[in-house]
C-alpha cells in the first residue's frame, strides 16, 4: 500500500476554510440533539459519504471528514475518533464500539509538519471493539472481529477474531 505524504506548511487558503468549517460543524455536532433533521443534517454534511441507516453517536472527533466513506447501517458509538487525511472507508453493517480510533495518518518523525497517510478500511459486517486504535494502512476483513482495548497495526483477515498489544489472530469465525 502506497504511503501519500502531506506537507502540512503548503496548504492553500481552501484548506485551511475547510479545515476550520468541518472543525466547527463537529463542534455543533457534538452539542445537537441525536435524532433530529438538525443533527442528521450536520452528520452528512461533516462526512463524504453518509449511508442510508447509518448512526453515529456523540460526541465525535472527526478531522478531515471529507475523506470518511460510511456505508449503510453502520453503527459508530460514543468518542469515536476519526484521523482521516489518509481516508477512512467503513462498509455496510460494520459495527464500531465506544472510545475507538481509526488512525489514518500520522507525523514523519524527521519532519514533524508532514503527514504520512495510509487509508483505513473496515470491510463489511466487521466489528471494532471498544477502546480499540486501527492504524495507518490497515484493513479489518469482513465478518472479522477486534476485541475491546486491541491496538490493529497489521490487516486483520476475514471471519478471524483478533486481540491485544498488538492485536494478534485469537481464532477463526
Amino acid at each position: 500500500m502506497e504511503e501519500r505524504r502531506i506537507d502540512m506548511r503548503k496548504a492553500t487558503p481552501e484548506e485551511r476554510a475547510q479545515g476550520m468549517k468541518e472543525a466547527q460543524l463537529c463542534f455543533k455536532i457534538n452539542h445537537t440533539m441525536p435524532y433530529t433533521d438538525e443533527y442528521n443534517a450536520m452528520v452528512h454534511e461533516l462526512f463524504g459519504e453518509f449511508g442510508e441507516g447509518s448512526r453515529l453517536m456523540p460526541p465525535t472527533t472527526v478531522v478531515r471528514g471529507h475523506n470518511v466513506k460510511i456505508g449503510q447501517r453502520v453503527v459508530v458509538m460514543n468518542n469515536s475518533l476519526f484521523m482521516s487525511a489518509g481516508g477512512i472507508t467503513i462498509e455496510d453493517d460494520a459495527m464500531v464500539a465506544a472510545n475507538v480510533q481509526l488512525i489514518s495518518n500520522n507525523h514523519d518523525p524527521q519532519e514533524r509538519q508532514i503527514l504520512t497517510c495510509k487509508p483505513v478500511v473496515l470491510k463489511r459486517n466487521c466489528w471494532v471493539g471498544a477502546g480499540s486504535t486501527i492504524l495507518p494502512g490497515v484493513t479489518v476483513g469482513e465478518n472479522a472481529i477486534v476485541g475491546a482495548g486491541s491496538v490493529v497495526t497489521k490487516d486483520v483477515e476475514p471471519n478471524t477474531v483478533v486481540a491485544g498489544n498488538p492485536a494478534r489472530f485469537i481464532k477463526k469465525l
